[in-house]
C-alpha cells in the first residue's frame, strides 16, 4: 500500500472518537503521524497507545484560546513539524429562534469557528515562518446551507467555518498552503446513537432510515469520511485549494425532497 501521508504530520481536533478517530487510523495507515486532541483524557491515552510510536496526545477544550495554543505547541514540540491540520471538532446542541440564543451562541462558535481559525492561525504562520507547505481540512456540515430547524446556532457556525475556508484559501495560496472543506452529511457517530437514544430511538434505529435520507441503503460511516480527508490531505490533491465537498448520498444543492 502506498504510504500517500509518509512523514507528515498532523494534527487532528476530536480524535478521540467518531470521524476524528477514524481520520487517525486513516492517516496512521497512509503513514502519517498524528497528535490526537479531545477532552476525553482516558479515551486519548487508550487510542494514542494503541497506535505505538506513530501518535501522540494533548487533552484540551477548544472553547479555551489558551488551550487551543497548548495544543498546537505540543505538535510541534512532540514532532517538530506540522504539515496538515484537520478541524473536526465540533458541538452541535440543538437550538431553534426561541432557545437561549446569547446564551449558547457564544460557547457553539467558540468551538466550531474561532478554535478553528485560531489553529488555522498558528498553522499557517508556522508554515510561512519555516518557508514549508501546509494543508488544512475542516470539517463542515450540509448544515451550513440553511440546517434543519432545531440546529439553529450549530448550521450557523458551519456557514461561518465554511466562509472561512475559502477566504484562507484564498489569501494563502500564494504561500503553499492549501485549505479545503468537507461537508458532511448525516454520519453514524458515537454521538449520533447518543442523540437518538436520548430522544426515544430504538436500538435499531439506524436500521430503518428513509431512503430520502440514505438512498444507498445505510448512514455514512465515520470510516467513509476518513477515506476522503486522507485524500485532502495528501498531496494527491494538489494544488486544489478553496473547495467545498458535500460528503452525502445525494445532492445537496436543487434536489426535490419530495421526490420519488
Amino acid at each position: 500500500m502506498h504510504k500517500y501521508l509518509d512523514s507528515k504530520v498532523i494534527l487532528i481536533t476530536g480524535s478521540s472518537s467518531g470521524i476524528g478517530k477514524a481520520c487517525a487510523h486513516a492517516a496512521i495507515e497512509a503513514g502519517a503521524q498524528v497528535m490526537l486532541t479531545g477532552t476525553n483524557e482516558c479515551a486519548l491515552a487508550r487510542l494514542a497507545k494503541s497506535f505505538g510510536d506513530t501518535a501522540h496526545w494533548k487533552a484540551g477544550n477548544l472553547a479555551s484560546d489558551a488551550d487551543c495554543s497548548q495544543i498546537f505547541d505540543a505538535t510541534i514540540e512532540r514532532f517538530g513539524k506540522i504539515d496538515g491540520l484537520v478541524n473536526n471538532a465540533g458541538i452541535f446542541p440543538r437550538s431553534d429562534i426561541d432557545t437561549d440564543v446569547v446564551g449558547q451562541f457564544d460557547s457553539v462558535f467558540h468551538v466550531n469557528s474561532r478554535a478553528p481559525l485560531l489553529l488555522s492561525q498558528r498553522l499557517i504562520h508556522w508554515c510561512r515562518e519555516h518557508d514549508e507547505p501546509g494543508t488544512i481540512v475542516n470539517i463542515g456540515s450540509i448544515n451550513a446551507y440553511c440546517g434543519a430547524d432545531m440546529i439553529l446556532i450549530y448550521s450557523m457556525s458551519k456557514g461561518a467555518l465554511m466562509t472561512m475556508t475559502r477566504n484562507l484559501a484564498d489569501a494563502h495560496a500564494r504561500d503553499g498552503i492549501r485549505i479545503n472543506q468537507l461537508n458532511v452529511g448525516w454520519v453514524l457517530t458515537e454521538g449520533e446513537r447518543a442523540i437518538q437514544a436520548a430522544a426515544g430511538a430504538p436500538n435499531d434505529w439506524h436500521e430503518n432510515i428513509s431512503p430520502l435520507a440514505a438512498p444507498n441503503g445505510r448512514l455514512l460511516m465515520p470510516e467513509d469520511i476518513a477515506h476522503h480527508v486522507t485524500f485532502w490531505l495528501s498531496d494527491r490533491a494538489g494544488p486544489v485549494s478553496g473547495s467545498v465537498c458535500e460528503l452525502e448520498q445525494y445532492p445537496i444543492i436543487g434536489r426535490n425532497a419530495h421526490a420519488g
